[in-house]
Formats: C-alpha cells, structure tokens, sequence
C-alpha cells in the first residue's frame, strides 16, 4: 500500500492555516489558495499529499500560463524572487505547519517543487515520530 506524506501549510506572511477540511483532495484537507490568472480571479485546491499533483480550481488556467497565487486570508502575494528551475517562472512559497517551506513553480503543468527545513534534525524526527523509521 502506498503511502502518502501530507504536509500542512500556512500562511508565511499572516501565518493563517491555508488548509480546507471542507474540500478535501483525495481524503486530505486540502491547500486552498487564491488564484489570478488574465486578470480573472478565483480558487484552487492543491492535494496536500506531498508529489501529488491533483487540483481543483473555479477558473480555467491556460497551459504554461503563470498564474498569481495569494493568501485566501490577508491576500498578501505568495510568489518570490526565486525562479523555477525547469521553467524560469517565479517560485509560490508557503510555510510548513512542522516548520520549514514548501515552493511549488507557478506555472500551469511545471511540476519543479521543494522543501526546505529551518532545522534538519528537527524535521527528521517529527517524520519518524509520525511513520516511523520505515515508510
């Protein structure tokens, strides 16, 4: 049976859960986030299971479009300085409940995404606490 790492993610400027128990992808809560996209606005879902690439959104996104993505709560910009590596495209960051970042690329269909951990150690031994020392 395969199993799914599902991460938490809140705001990095308001710090407000980005979580939606409410619309759940694929028996999670899952990542609600406000979209922009060709001067429409809108929702999308994420899968909160890390490497899957399930979403939902109420507005159509071009392929290869970027897209602008903000806080459903203080509507503050999450995109950054840092560039997709795949793409070019700016990088969405969101902060990690446990601690640390996930970035994911803003363009429709580029897959490049990472996590990056404050403390290492930390990080390492709430995983192990939640699934154990195999996975």
């Amino acid at each position: 049976m395969e199993r799914f790492v599902s991460i938490s993610a809140k705001c990095p400027h308001c710090g407000k859960s980005l979580m939606n128990a409410d619309k759940p992808l694929n028996g999670k809560p899952s990542i609600e986030l406000k979209i922009q996209s060709r001067g429409v606005s809108g929702t999308l879902l994420l899968c909160a299971n890390y490497g899957c690439y399930d979403k939902q959104s109420n507005i159509f996104v071009g392929k290869d479009e970027v897209v602008d993505f903000f806080c459903p709560h203080c509507d503050k910009d999450l995109s950054t300085d840092i560039k997709c590596e795949e793409c070019g495209a700016p990088m969405v960051t969101m902060n990690l409940k446990s601690g640390g970042r996930v970035s994911i690329c803003s363009r429709k269909g580029c897959t490049k995404h990472f996590v990056a951990f404050d403390d290492l150690s930390d990080a390492i031994r709430k995983f192990h606490a939640e699934f154990g020392e195999a996975f």
